[in-house]
């Protein structure tokens, strides 16, 4: 009898919905016997609840709640620690089920159109898992290959996903997260479409062309589907191997980073969103970046990236108007005065190194895992008496990205005057300049 995949959809969201209620109903109970029987350590224990219930359910929930630790003051302090340990912690595929979800995806002759291929991974992550392989032709390739059902899962935790918002009643206070559910559930989906992924892999492969210091791996079409990605490999050593180099060193891997998120933001309006540190390596004695990993890039509309310049320019002139203006452009809504007030703490920390006319760290005097912590607590204390503020859905990841960027360069200890970094990326902007770029290289790749 023939398979129904709408049934086998279907039956696969209700199970994991059940996994997931089970998990989540499980660390809700210990929040309760914690409160009844707890002493000093309440919040401790219940964040090592929250990260147990998840990493046993991997996959996009898992994600999520990695999302949510890398934001500054997102998650009490104690949540924060546990979840950021979930970047390690996912378990691997078997070699027998690798050789199965291979054989779905590339036909009963896979392993004939490699020449060799490793079934232990390299790397395992929340949505997938990646092994080393080599190309009929010798070329080293890394295939990314999606853990099975994660359709279904994806569909049944998004679901669950306000559940998750609301288990810690401290965590949101004055901030609407109704934008911010959106958001993350859109990108999500598309991180699991890896055709889309390959496609924005080669939509950054076409803008560093010409620039030998920056390079990004190719797609294999002919090897990849839409839950399986071939590229090249590419190898290097991470950001953690740099950290005692000598500071000109230093600084050099922190301009090419800079470089490498900026300047496709402000001539495409796209960024690579996601600031893992895994996801950036150097070849060579560093003279090379490799970027890696292009399942969370976003597209930001014209006039998103305009409020980010005229916000620059505004800060820099003193000009409340056109501060404002870039507010709106961003898509805050209701401005008043005090609430612009409170955007603008925020705006200062994050653009203080854009408009800084000297040589500097991104935030002097700031250690790497409280990068962003004392601002953001500010800013949430703040809208209690004045919000709440609905976080524009566009602002999400351009916030969690540019944080992430931030904490790379307080790792490296880099110093730079960033302004002057900034202003060269700007040379001959002008909105309607950016929406035909952006159209071209959009379509060029087939992302339009």
């Amino acid at each position: 009898m023939e398979r129904d995949p709408e049934r086998d959809r279907l039956s696969g969201r209700m199970a994991r919905f059940a996994k997931v209620g089970v998990g989540l109903s499980g660390a809700a109970a210990t929040f309760g016997a914690n409160a009844l029987f707890g002493s000093g350590d309440i919040d401790q224990r219940n964040a090592r609840a929250l990260k147990e219930a998840l990493g046993r359910l991997k996959g996009p929930l898992m994600k999520v709640a990695q999302m949510f630790a890398t934001v500054p003051d997102l998650l009490p302090p104690e949540f924060a620690a546990e979840l950021t340990e979930l970047q390690t912690n996912a378990p691997a595929m078997s070699g027998a089920f690798v050789r199965r979800r291979m054989a779905a995806e590339l036909g009963p002759d896979w392993a004939a159109r490699f020449t060799d291929f490793d079934l232990k991974p390299a790397a395992a992550a929340s949505l997938g898992q990646v092994h080393r392989a080599t190309a009929l032709d010798g070329r080293p390739l890394a295939v990314k290959l999606q853990y099975p059902d994660m359709q279904s899962a994806v569909e049944s935790d998004l679901g669950q996903l306000r559940t998750l918002l609301t288990m810690g009643r401290q965590l949101f206070g004055a901030i609407d997260t109704r934008e911010i559910a959106v958001e993350i559930s859109e990108r999500i989906r598309e991180e699991l479409d890896y055709d889309h992924e390959a496609k924005a892999m080669a939509l950054y492969g076409a803008f560093f062309a010409n620039r030998p210091d920056i390079a990004i791996p190719a797609p294999d079409w002919a090897l990849s589907t839409g839950r399986l990605l071939t590229m090249d490999w590419l190898e290097g050593r991470g950001l953690a191997a740099f950290t005692g180099a000598d500071q000109a060193s230093r600084n050099h891997l922190a301009r090419i980073l800079f470089e490498a998120w900026w300047t496709p933001f402000i001539q495409l309006g796209v960024i690579h969103g996601d600031p893992h540190l895994g996801n950036y390596a150097f070849a060579g004695d560093a003279d090379r970046l490799n970027l890696l990993d292009f399942g969370c890039v976003r597209v930001f509309p014209p006039a998103f990236v305009g409020g980010v310049v005229k916000l620059h320019r505004a800060m820099i002139d003193g000009d409340r108007a056109g501060e404002m203006d870039a507010y709106r452009a961003w898509g805050f809504k209701g401005l008043t005065d005090d609430v612009a007030d409170i955007l603008g703490i925020w705006a200062r920390f994050i653009y203080g190194p854009l408009i800084d006319d000297r040589v500097r760290t991104v935030a002097d005097g700031v250690a790497p895992g409280h990068y962003g912590r004392r601002e953001a607590f500010q800013v949430k204390q703040a809208l209690v008496a004045k919000g709440p503020v609905t976080i524009p859905r566009e602002f999400v990841f351009m916030d969690r990205a540019a944080i992430g960027l931030g904490a790379a360069f307080l790792h490296l200890a880099a110093e730079q005057n960033w302004r002057k970094l900034f202003e060269a990326s700007l040379e001959g902007f002008s909105e309607a300049a950016l929406a035909a770029r952006q159209a071209a290289a959009l379509g060029a790749v087939g992302l339009a």
